[in-house]
């Protein structure tokens, strides 16, 4: 992982400490227009954030099984954890890609779609 993403991802970290410390407190109520847009920003950032978590949890348990590979007891057993926490690393660097997308500005809008009949011509033949 880039060091840049890594240093944002911690922002992030940083970020849903804090709103959480925010909405802990006893005035988080006392502004509701406040209040609903810390709540929005912590359920935004709460799947980022835990996805980082477990993405630094996969990267210790493959540091920890590169040390269980010098012991002869341990190698085969060590080496299948390697094996595997590299891969989920790589899904969980890619899930986390994704999850830095920006979003687009109109995902909170709601929307009407109409269907209308058509009134024929080449499209309505090509139906029936």
């Amino acid at each position: 992982m880039k060091p840049s993403i890594a240093t944002k991802l911690s922002q992030l970290a940083e970020r849903l400490e804090e709103v959480t410390h925010l909405l802990a407190s006893e005035s988080a109520t006392a502004n509701m227009d406040q209040f609903r847009k810390l709540t929005r920003e912590h359920a935004e950032l709460t799947p980022v954030v835990e996805a980082f978590s477990a993405y630094q949890q996969c990267e210790n348990d493959i540091a920890t099984a590169e040390e269980m590979l010098s012991d002869p007891d341990m190698k085969e057993f060590a080496q299948a954890e390697l094996d595997e926490g590299k891969q989920r690393l790589a899904e969980l660097e890619l899930a986390l890609q994704k999850l830095l997308l920006p979003k687009d500005p109109n995902d909170d809008k709601n929307i009407f779609l109409e269907v209308r009949a058509g009134t024929g011509g080449d499209e309505a033949a090509l139906f029936a």
